[in-house]
């Protein structure tokens, strides 16, 4: 049913992970206060966690759409999302999104919205969309200094990206490859984006990838802002607060490298004799593969827990990580520079020990250190993390003065710009329905003056 608004009503279509679908909902939750109703399409595993955290005061505004991929035999309803998706299942999951066009035809004509906000990886979403006269706009969850990277490294093989800080490792270079297998849909996604394309990002940060950015892809780039979640009280996890509690301030590091993300056995014997040569207070999230039984004491180095004592806490699977970041006794997070992570550290004032893993993170890596909000911890040659540089860079992190006052900037920034972004995303949402109409109308006084003529 078309919904009743003032302004225009946008259909969201998130890719399925929770890294994209995060922002997807943060913008919508902006773009509700700006009098524009959304439509927030996803798949029914992925609809529910949303509709039992999603505050009441949207229930108006906010409308769910639930998107149903073809039944395919190796992906059941449960894995039509990238949440405990085992690896080799993501091509197929791609494959039943792109399947799923009738679909999103069907959604579209039922609720005729104004305009269309997808993700890179929905390469039929705008082509379907622009098919029934509706604009559709790109919104990038990575980085500028990311995407500009890489479609740099599209339209110029072999030419030096044009600053020089941001750059890949030689140990980095295969498995970036490897990493941007979806480049040709990523490619298309841009091309095919109505004159603009929103990025979550500020301009203090990434002004000049942005600018380039925008010389590459020949489009207008429209910041949205980092698009942090305010942290919600979670009761189950007292324990984590009240250890935070008896910590000095800012003498504690928060390790944690996503949701999705699993470190090899080598990696967490690497930080985790890094953490307790570094001798400072930590809270470690903990993950592993789903469906997987592995008992944490074993994958830890042998007497590690005990050894640590109550200087550190170990928690296995998930941590409120925005409260935790807020808290005023974390000094440093040790993160793998994933883009929500670097965002909601920036909101915080968190200086960042970077660790990055793969696809975007070195890249993000990088910039976060050109900025000065954080320090990487390098590997050797072959790219393996070494506990004696681990310890090093998280006792530099918490004792140098230049990088926590870099960060408090950063905080500060962020807190005196407050939503002044979505103001402009929404001026552009609006100019291109109010383009669009207009061309509709023209179009239909052509054809009326064509019928009187004859």
């Amino acid at each position: 049913m078309e919904a009743t608004h003032n302004t225009i009503s946008v259909l969201m279509l998130p890719w399925l992970a929770h890294g994209h679908i995060s922002p997807f909902l943060e913008l919508a939750k902006k773009l509700t206060t700006r009098n524009i109703h959304i439509y927030f399409c996803t798949t029914p595993i992925n609809l529910g966690p949303i509709k039992q955290q999603l505050s009441k005061k949207y229930s108006l505004s906010i409308e769910f759409v639930e998107l149903h991929l073809p039944s395919l035999p190796e992906l059941p309803p449960h894995y039509h999302t990238t949440n405990g998706l085992p690896p080799h299942l993501m091509p197929t999951l791609k494959k039943a999104m792109d399947m799923a066009s009738p679909n999103i035809t069907t959604i579209l004509k039922q609720l005729k919205p104004d305009l269309v906000v997808y993700d890179f990886l929905q390469i039929l979403a705008p082509s379907l969309a622009q098919s029934q006269n509706i604009p559709a706009v790109e919104f990038m969850v990575m980085s500028a200094t990311m995407t500009s990277f890489f479609l740099h490294l599209a339209n110029n093989p072999g030419v030096e990206y044009p600053s020089p800080e941001i750059y890949l490792q030689d140990y980095e270079v295969g498995k970036f490859a490897d990493d941007s297998e979806d480049g040709d849909r990523m490619l298309e996604c841009f091309q095919q984006s109505s004159e603009i394309v929103l990025i979550k990002t500020f301009r203090e940060i990434e002004a000049k990838h942005i600018d380039y950015l925008s010389v590459l892809a020949k489009k207008k780039i429209v910041p949205v802002g980092p698009l942090v979640q305010d942290p919600v009280e979670e009761d189950e996890k007292k324990e984590i607060i009240e250890w935070l509690n008896d910590k000095e301030p800012s003498s504690a590091v928060f390790v944690s490298f996503g949701s999705e993300f699993f470190l090899s056995k080598e990696e967490m014997q690497e930080i985790a004799y890094g953490l307790e040569l570094s001798m400072v207070p930590f809270i470690w999230v903990v993950r592993f593969p789903r469906g997987e039984k592995v008992n944490l004491q074993m994958a830890l180095p042998k007497g590690f827990l005990d050894r640590i004592g109550d200087r550190g806490m170990v928690v296995e699977g998930w941590a409120p990580q925005k409260t935790i970041l807020k808290h005023s006794s974390i000094g440093g997070f040790v993160s793998h520079c994933g883009w929500s992570s670097v965002m909601e550290s920036m909101t915080f004032g968190v200086p960042i020990i970077a660790m990055p893993m793969h696809l975007d993170q070195p890249v993000n890596a990088r910039l976060v250190e050109a900025l000065g909000a954080g320090v990487e911890v390098k590997r050797d040659t072959k790219g393996r993390l070494e506990r004696e540089e681990v310890a090093k860079v998280i006792r530099k992190v918490l004792l140098e003065k230049t990088t926590k006052r870099k960060a408090k900037e950063l905080k500060e920034n962020i807190e005196n710009k407050g939503d002044d972004e979505i103001d402009g995303v929404v001026q552009e949402l609006l100019r291109l329905c109010s383009k669009l109409k207009e061309k509709a109308m023209v179009g239909n006084s052509s054809t009326q003056t064509i019928f009187l003529r004859s």
